[in-house]
């Protein structure tokens, strides 16, 4: 259990980033379009180059391979890369209780991803993340493809994953009713930094 601290994060417009994310805590992230959310999430996985300090508890970003550190700080992005012609192949172990929770039939794993819809395609994104056991959580925009009720499903399923694994995580939302449902905090990005929002709901 660690907590995500961001210290002087620079990347892009965005300037000066505090923000710490303990353990188990959703922090959801807002903006206009553009404003850098996704930027700032590939900063935090090291994915882009930025300025500042990121650390996963007593690990600071720069002292660990790039690989190891997105292991670890799992970005999963709105747009998810597939690379082999089955679902199953891009999961390290195969949990038919994750699929089942997602909505998802059991032999999903047997699929070619060319036959999968976009909401399937961000669901199993999900999972395949999770199979990997990372220690901190990246979302942007994790049920941006679903309807009512696989949003339902896939939310009740993260938040049930990160508490029990105590998952310190940031969210990009755009939808006021589903940060009111899913953070345990909220913030805006304004002027090329981030505000706090009152919490509703």
């Amino acid at each position: 259990m660690a907590t995500l601290a961001l210290n002087s994060l620079a990347i892009g417009d965005l300037k000066n980033i505090h923000l710490q994310v303990a353990a188990g805590e959703i922090v959801c992230l807002s903006g206009a379009s553009g404003s850098g959310k996704s930027r700032l999430l590939r900063a935090i996985a090291d994915l882009d180059l930025h300025t500042g300090n990121v650390h996963l508890g007593d690990t600071n970003q720069n002292d660990m391979p790039g690989h190891r550190w997105r292991s670890a700080v799992m970005m999963v992005p709105a747009e998810s890369a597939w690379w082999h012609e089955t679902v199953g192949e891009h999961f390290p172990e195969r949990s038919k209780d994750a699929l089942q929770q997602l909505g998802l039939d059991a032999d999903a794993f047997d699929w070619e991803v060319t036959r999968l819809s976009s909401g399937e395609k961000q669901r199993l994104a999900l999972a395949r993340a999770l199979a990997r056991k990372p220690a901190a959580l990246l979302l942007d925009e994790p049920t941006a493809n679903l309807d009512k009720d696989s949003t339902e499903r896939v939310e009740n399923w993260l938040r049930d994953i990160i508490e029990e694994q105590q998952l310190p995580t940031l969210w990009v939302a755009h939808h006021e009713d589903q940060i009111a449902r899913v953070a345990d905090r909220h913030f805006h990005i304004v002027d090329n930094g981030i505000e706090q929002q009152e919490m509703t709901g």
